[in-house]
């Protein structure tokens, strides 16, 4: 069984505190509540690539102009030609699915046209022992082979819920792999020594980056990116800047939206905006010394899962703005962005479930959506401007 770690809120206040210095020193931004969000004013034009799916939960666009799509039953689709391929692909490993659990993300070796590797991560283990996983695979367009374990949270769970299990590319072609608190074990997120509530960097192997924050740090998790994370189940990675955009969920309250910093203490759970699912507070303490306060933060919550930044000719007055998928209050968001702070947001697709959002290489936009209960009822669509 695995031990929890239970610590008072003044020995995580403690703990953050020591963690805290020049790598954990907060950049300064500007942190704004959420209004509202009003309707956008775009027109779209809305169009249903695929149909009946579980839980579609993330996309990734493959050179020949297929895409290909992971749902969180444990099936990794095609799309070709315009159309969802019935069988889906073969030899993809059994993730564990229950709740929130199964599989996650699928992410395109950056050399993917030439070695056709491809990493998916999801929930692998058992209910009593369980943690957040990524592989490697060789994908033939039909099936995967040659898979291998690239990376697995250090720290198992009992809980099915707060995986996290996003992945992008840093800029130097290193692995980002977000990986949440468990839920019950939050705690831990403040913890270097525990692997829940961080997001990991490492090389595409799975061998640590030697200028990973921690790397030297006696008792620290060598992987650990940053700390301080409750549910991230949003990343994205501008490659012209260098910034590490990242939203993650909050409990009854105050989800977030971040600029990632290398060695970066977020504060969950010394600092948060929003409320225990009781109404009870989780702490006293909405900003706290050593800890890096949002670039946004959503109360009420509306459950952002997926994110992007376009970058495409569609949308020429988005260009740079953040796309944002909500589940709790169901849109599609945009963020507009000017010098690393939100200036304005707007809503669209109202009352559908967002679970992901991509921009394709035809400037579209593209999002998957869900169901709360897991219904066959999951979408992929294709948004491009009505003029």
């Amino acid at each position: 069984m695995t031990t929890i770690i239970r610590l008072s809120l003044a020995a995580l206040a403690a703990s953050a505190a020591a963690c805290a210095g020049p790598a954990g020193e907060a950049r300064k931004t500007q942190t704004t509540r959420a209004a509202p969000a009003p309707e956008g004013q775009a027109t779209l034009n809305v169009e249903t690539l695929a149909e009946g799916l579980v839980n579609p939960w993330s996309m990734a666009f493959l050179p020949d102009g297929s895409m290909l799509v992971t749902e969180r039953d444990g099936k990794l689709r095609v799309i070709r030609d315009g159309a969802l391929v019935a069988e889906p692909v073969a030899g993809v490993p059994a993730p564990y699915v229950k709740s929130q659990g199964g599989l996650f993300d699928i992410l395109l070796h950056p050399d993917f046209a030439t070695n056709r590797t491809i990493f998916l991560s999801y929930a692998a283990g058992t209910p009593e022992s369980n943690a957040t996983r990524v592989i490697a695979a060789s994908f033939d367009g039909k099936a995967l082979s040659d898979i291998r374990t690239i990376f697995e949270t250090a720290t198992m769970k009992d809980t099915p819920v707060h995986y996290g299990g996003r992945l992008a590319l840093a800029p130097d072609n290193t692995l980002l792999v977000t990986v949440g608190d468990g839920f019950d074990y939050r705690e831990q997120a403040q913890s270097l020594s525990s692997g829940l509530g961080k997001i990991v960097r490492v090389n595409l192997d799975g061998s640590i980056p030697a200028d990973n924050p921690f790397a030297d740090k006696d008792g620290a998790r060598p992987e650990i990116y940053s700390y301080g994370h409750r549910n991230e189940q949003g990343l994205a990675v501008d490659r012209e800047t260098g910034t590490i955009w990242e939203t993650e969920h909050g409990p009854m309250g105050g989800d977030e939206l971040n600029i990632i910093d290398a060695g970066a203490n977020y504060g969950w759970p010394i600092a948060t905006y929003g409320l225990d699912y009781s109404g009870a507070q989780v702490t006293p303490f909405t900003a706290y010394e050593g800890t890096k306060q949002p670039v946004k933060y959503w109360v009420p919550s509306i459950g952002p899962s997926g994110l992007s930044i376009y970058k495409g000719d569609l949308f020429p007055g988005w260009k740079g703005d953040l796309l944002v998928g909500a589940m709790a209050i169901p849109a599609l968001h945009r963020l507009d962005i000017e010098n690393g702070a939100v200036v304005s947001e707007e809503r669209y697709l109202d009352g559908e479930r967002i679970r992901d959002v991509r921009e394709g290489p035809d400037g579209a936009i593209y999002v998957t959506t869900e169901d709360h209960d897991g219904a066959p009822i999951g979408k992929v669509l294709r948004l491009t401007p009505a003029s």
